[in-house]
């Protein structure tokens, strides 16, 4: 089972002030290719799975942003380590109909 819940929001800062929703979607694709159970949500994406994975999953996100041609980026991240196991199910299974 896995031990963390993590939460992701990137902002990235274009050098024109371009959209930025591209450099999003693409940091959204690196979740993706990674395998990890993630939900994308309006503001933020969150990912479920072990702790040191997710982190480098959160380094590997801003590479690709980087090399889309960002000048800078500002990572949001929410952790919620449980070492006997979480899942976003879990936290949230009350709140379903």
């Amino acid at each position: 089972m896995a031990n963390s819940l993590v939460s992701i929001q990137i902002i990235p800062k274009t050098k024109n002030g371009e959209d930025t929703i591209p450099f999003v979607d693409r940091a959204i694709e690196v979740i993706q290719q990674s395998g990890v159970k993630y939900q994308v949500n309006p503001l933020e994406t969150t990912m479920e799975g072990e702790l040191s994975e997710l982190m480098s999953i959160i380094e590997r996100m801003n590479e690709a942003v980087m090399k889309m041609g960002c000048i800078s980026i500002i990572s949001q991240v929410k952790i919620c380590y449980k070492p006997e196991g979480i899942t976003m199910d879990g936290l949230t299974e009350k709140y379903r109909p």
